[in-house]
């Protein structure tokens, strides 16, 4: 079980991790919930239907890592053969984006929430043992499975990696440059990823 996700009987997943990997994990979700930032509600308002009905932005972030995670629904406008279809693609992903955007965040910040949660919950029950084995409902699963993928993209985004051949780029990086460890935990979280989604398929 070491490194990867196994199946739990009866559903869910259950993973060993050490004190490390666990301040890693937990690190890497507290940063993302950060850059995503609190919801309408959060900032403005003790109305429980205010952020029901807010707008959300209608442009497109301007943090590379939160583009990433909140991209243009009908692509990249700059790639458009034409003025007009660029302008009718500027028009359309922020139309969409003011209306799903909201929902978005708030996903990904329950997501990255329960991350932390289970992995405090993992913390207090296993003080004075180095590491312990972090045991996933089906539910929680599914949290880890989105969180670990947005944490993927926000470190890739940072890495600057847009497709397969810049991943191998980085299995060659020489052990003094600085991004060495931020690849060692793409790398890593990667790996986890690709467990917990083949204990998860059916």
């Amino acid at each position: 079980m070491p490194g990867q996700f196994e199946p739990l009987p009866g559903g869910g997943a259950a993973v060993a991790l050490d004190d490390v990997e666990i301040s890693i994990i937990r690190s890497l979700a507290v940063q993302l919930l950060e850059l995503i930032g609190p919801g309408p509600a959060e900032d403005a308002s003790d109305d429980p239907l205010a952020e029901l009905f807010a707008d959300g932005p209608s442009e497109p972030p301007s943090d590379p890592v939160l583009r990433r995670l909140f991209p243009d629904a009908y692509g990249d406008p700059e790639g458009a053969p034409q003025a007009k279809e660029a302008e009718e693609q500027r028009a359309y992903s922020a139309e969409f984006r003011r209306y799903t955007e909201n929902d978005l965040r708030a996903g990904k910040r329950d997501n990255a929430l329960a991350v932390i949660r289970t992995l405090d919950t993992l913390a207090s029950a296993s003080a004075g043992e180095e590491g312990a084995v972090l045991k996933l409902s089906p539910q929680e699963s599914q949290e880890w499975l989105r969180a670990l993928n947005d944490l993927r993209l926000a470190i890739g985004s940072r890495l600057e990696i847009t497709d397969e051949d810049d991943t191998d780029l980085l299995y060659r990086l020489p052990d003094e440059d600085p991004r060495k460890p931020m690849v060692m935990a793409y790398l890593w979280l990667g790996g986890l990823q690709e467990s917990l989604v083949a204990t998860l398929m059916p």
